[in-house]
């Protein structure tokens, strides 16, 4: 399948590392769309010309440019659509007779470990590429705001938790380097072990919390610091603005 991208940013560039496959890319003068196809192997072509020779049309523009794409690629058979806050029925309005899905994918696609949730059309071909860069889930439609605040986000709350977290390790002494390999490897581990425990989240942690002991101090200063409102304030605020 001939994979098309209207638009090569951050997402499209995830995308198209973890897919590995050369495709077709267009950008808007940027010049995006040639360092991709150079780093994937593909094309930098117009609009038009995906509409004419992609397959799949992948459209990683930005939302407000749904029209003006659209007007310049023309017809599409089959769309994914990566826009936030656009449904499939205003994907559909603006490309007539076309089968159109809406993904929102996180960027650990580039390393096949993503998590990607879909509605709209349900096309095998489709879901079998964007399980090929990790998870994929299948929601209703008016879930995909609140999916944007759990696992769209992931990324940069993660390099915020860890960020935060080796400063603390290094004001305990550690050098840098060695608290950034203990958090690095830490997360990743215990990440592994909870998917390994079905997110069994309270087995893994009365597993190490000792009555007393260290973890249980650390936990409890976690919790009056306010960790999980945080959270939930989080969550609200990116699906509040999500929806706007």
């Amino acid at each position: 399948m001939l994979i098309g991208f209207s638009g090569s940013g951050n997402m499209a560039r995830a995308l198209a590392l973890g897919w590995g496959e050369p495709a077709l890319f267009s950008d808007n003068g940027s010049g995006r769309a040639a360092a991709l196809a150079g780093l994937v192997g593909g094309e930098a072509v117009s609009n038009r010309e995906l509409g004419e020779r992609a397959e799949l049309l992948v459209l990683a523009h930005k939302p407000m440019q749904l029209r003006d794409v659209a007007a310049a690629v023309g017809s599409a058979r089959l769309v994914l659509s990566l826009l936030g806050d656009v449904t499939v029925a205003q994907v559909e309005a603006t490309y007539p007779g076309a089968t159109v899905m809406r993904a929102m994918p996180n960027t650990p696609v580039e390393v096949r470990a993503g998590v990607t949730c879909v509605c709209g059309a349900e096309v095998a071909e489709v879901e079998e590429l964007l399980a090929r860069v990790g998870a994929v889930v299948r929601l209703p439609e008016r879930l995909m705001n609140a999916a944007t605040a759990v696992s769209g986000v992931a990324p940069a709350y993660l390099a915020l938790i860890a960020e935060a977290w080796i400063d603390a390790a290094v004001a305990q002494g550690l050098s840098a380097p060695a608290a950034a390999e203990l958090v690095g490897a830490s997360l990743a581990g215990s990440a592994a072990l909870l998917q390994a425990r079905d997110m069994d989240t309270l087995g893994v942690r009365r597993a190490v919390t000792s009555p007393g002991g260290m973890t249980a101090r650390g936990l409890r200063a976690l919790e009056q610091a306010g960790l999980r409102s945080a959270f939930a304030d989080a969550a609200a605020a990116v699906a509040a603005r999500s929806s706007t």
